[in-house]
This record gives C-alpha cells, structure tokens and sequence, in this order.
C-alpha cells in the first residue's frame, strides 16, 4: 500500500482573470507521504491547495484525488471526496465561542449520526492525540497560538481522513513551538499511514518533515524543482532553489 498514489496532479493550470497564476504542473503524492509545497510568498502555494480540494477552479489539467477526478466529479462526488480529507489553514479557523472540544465535534455532528457522547469522547481522543487532552473545555482566546494550530489539526482529523492538508502550520510560531508541531505531524503520519500535504516556506519544517516537495516560482508561474529536501538543498542548480535552501542571493 506505500506506492499506492494518493493524488495525481499533471499539467495543473490555476488563472483569474487573465492572470496565470500556476501552470504546467504536475506531481503525485502517495500514501503515507509528508509531502511539501514550497515556494516565495506569492507563488501560488494555497492556491494550489485550495484547487486539489475544488475550493478554486482549475484552468487546465487534471487533480485525481483518492482516486477522484475533480472536474469529472458532480456535486454529491465532490462532497463525499471533502468528508476523506482533513484541512487545516493557517490560522487554525477555530470558531472563537465554542470549546476546542466543540470545534473537533462539528465534523462528526454535521457527517455522522453519532450520539452526542460519542462525538464527545472522539473529540476528547483527537486532542489527546495531539497533546490537548487536558485543553478540552478551553476556548481558544484561552490557548496559545501553537495550541490553535494542533487544536485545528485535531479537528482536521475528526472524520479520520487518509488525507491532511495543512496551510502554513509553523506561520507565527516561535523555533521550539514550531519543532513540536513538526515531530506531531510526523509521529501521526508513521503511526496512522496518514498522507499529509503541507504547504510551508519554513525551511527548518520542510528539512525535518518533508518525504518529498515541490518548488514553485511567481516569476516562472509554476514547477521549478521536485525531490527529497535534502537532496534539493545539496544539489539543487537553480538559482531561486539555491537561494530558498541555502539562504544565498539568487
């Protein structure tokens, strides 16, 4: 099951209007991949994001997702394809009025026909999992801004989807907040098989995490390097790649 392809993504275009904002690119994650797309500020990073899950249209290509093609799918398709699939944007989105307990909740209350105490010892488990077992009953002007992002994942993870996509989690965070997010989504990703697709520009998270990237460019609109981290920063030729992971003018 490791080689089994998760998304396949080949000559994806994204424009509004006419601006191009990506074109031409192509890639595949599989299963039980960190698998990471990078890039300046700009480049069409959540953007890409928000057009693997139908959030924006696409131009021209094809996004085959859970073994769903997007523009093939109709609406009934399309919603059953979003209940597989965990999100969390950068802010974590947590609706300030409802406990973080009431937030994991909602994806089960709105998707499922469980009793409301199931729904509540499921989401009291989601945040154990993500070290928030003991934040249940907070609301989250109450937790720190680390706390919101694992909080956020732990709603992602409500409906136990084979698929998370997370939107900048390191955004705002300070160096040692940042690493326990980064062994968090890992220790999930080996321990559950989980696919996660991350969009960061944090060069320690992508290094620590990161199976697999993708790079993209505003100036080219689109794909300018794939590979292992690692092998990107020690062996990368182009000049904006060596300019992102060894910090050198490009």
């Amino acid at each position: 099951m490791k080689d089994e392809t998760v998304i396949r993504v080949e000559n994806l275009a994204v424009s509004f209007g006419p601006r191009t904002i990506f074109k031409d690119v192509s890639f595949e994650v599989k299963r039980g991949e960190v698998f990471i797309i990078l890039g300046g500020s700009g480049c069409g990073k959540s953007t890409l994001l928000k057009a693997l899950i139908g959030i924006v249209p696409i131009a021209a290509g094809s996004a085959e997702i859970l073994d769903v093609d997007l523009a093939q799918a109709d609406a009934e398709g399309r919603i059953a394809l979003l209940q597989r699939i965990g999100v969390m944007w950068q802010s974590g989105a947590l609706f300030g009025n409802m406990t973080l307990s009431e937030n994991v909740e909602l994806p089960l209350e709105e998707h499922t026909d469980l009793p409301r105490p199931a729904r509540e010892a499921l989401a009291r488990a989601k945040l154990g999992l993500v070290g928030l077992g003991d934040a249940a009953g907070l609301l989250p002007a109450e937790i720190s801004g680390g706390m919101a992002k694992r909080a956020g994942i732990a709603r992602a993870m409500a409906l136990d989807p084979p698929l998370l996509i997370l939107d900048e989690p390191s955004a705002g965070l300070d160096p040692i907040t940042s690493a326990g997010l980064d062994k968090l989504i890992l220790d999930i990703a080996r321990s559950t098989g989980t696919t996660f697709v991350v969009v960061t520009h944090e060069l320690q998270s992508i290094l620590a995490i990161g199976d697999r990237c993708i790079m993209l460019d505003k100036e080219a609109q689109g794909m300018i390097a794939t590979g292992k981290p690692r092998e990107l920063r020690d062996t990368g030729t182009h000049p904006t790649v060596r300019a992102f992971f060894r910090r050198e003018a490009a």
